[in-house]
């Protein structure tokens, strides 16, 4: 099994929804802010190439949304998915499976892409898209909070094809994804959003989606303004961060601008930062 991190872009986000009740005067030292208090995050998915498979995890924005739309999250950056995986020798028809963590548009709206003719298609044709029915029906029936993260062209679709399958919400991992040693399940940011665990040159990666967005959210209390349950994702976030420092996990950031990924240990101040690291470097 072979494991890579694929670039899709830049975007920015406010800095005080990002780091939700943590103040300016601390969190501007982790992301500095620009004039409008927007910081810049990575859209940062994940290549898993084992024998004839082929697994994608998240895919980003995606380009089929309109400069309107565009405008407001300053989508930025010469790095596309078509052109990582390019880069990887791969094109979108080789993906066999993507597993989408969940359905905010930043980690599935490259998931359909836009025809000539306007119409909706999915952009891996070959491809299951694996979701969990928990998460499908809280996405396809969103709060008002959340609505406008949960877009319909980034979703219906994968339903419409029939490509679409779904792991337990509450289960183990399916025998079809046996890449994954274990899918943690969390409820914080959203729900039943999924954190997969892999074994890897001898270490266990996490792919830690929205439950750790970069290495400046490792403290408790910084919790992003986006997650509907802040107290549960500090408690999530907290009991996986215990097992990633006592059996030295490789956390795999999405959204962190500069690191690809991190370790933690423990310190008398809690778990934090012990190094960054680069997949490629395990």
């Amino acid at each position: 099994m072979t494991i890579h991190t694929l670039d899709t872009g830049l975007f920015k986000l406010d800095g005080g929804a990002m780091f939700g009740v943590v103040p300016k005067s601390m969190w501007q030292k982790l992301n500095p802010p620009d004039a409008n208090n927007m910081c810049t995050w990575a859209l940062r998915c994940l290549l898993i190439e084992d024998g004839g498979r082929l697994l994608l995890i998240d895919n980003g924005i995606g380009d089929k949304q309109d400069e309107k739309f565009r405008g407001h999250f300053y989508l930025h950056g010469d790095d596309t998915l078509e052109k990582s995986l390019r880069k990887r020798g791969f094109t979108s028809a080789d993906v066999t499976d993507v597993f989408l963590t969940h359905l905010h548009f930043d980690h599935c709206g490259g998931s359909v892409r836009r025809r000539p003719d306007g119409g909706l298609e999915l952009a891996f044709p070959n491809a299951t898209y694996w979701s969990n029915e928990d998460h499908w029906n809280w996405a396809v029936t969103p709060n008002p909070r959340e609505k406008a993260s949960f877009l319909r062209e980034n979703i219906l679709p994968i339903q419409e094809s029939g490509h679409l399958q779904f792991v337990e919400a509450q289960g183990g991992v399916p025998a079809a994804l046996p890449q994954f040693g274990e899918i943690i399940r969390a409820d914080g940011h959203t729900e039943k959003m999924m954190v997969p665990l892999m074994r890897y040159k001898g270490r266990t990666l996490a792919f830690m989606a929205d439950l750790l967005p970069s290495a400046g959210h490792i403290p408790l209390p910084y919790v992003m303004s986006y997650d509907m349950r802040p107290l549960v994702t500090m408690a999530e976030k907290g009991a996986v961060l215990r097992r990633a420092a006592d059996e030295n996990w490789v956390l795999l950031l999405e959204h962190d601008p500069t690191h690809e990924a991190c370790t933690v240990q423990h310190t008398d101040k809690g778990v934090r930062l012990a190094e960054t690291l680069r997949l490629a470097d395990l």
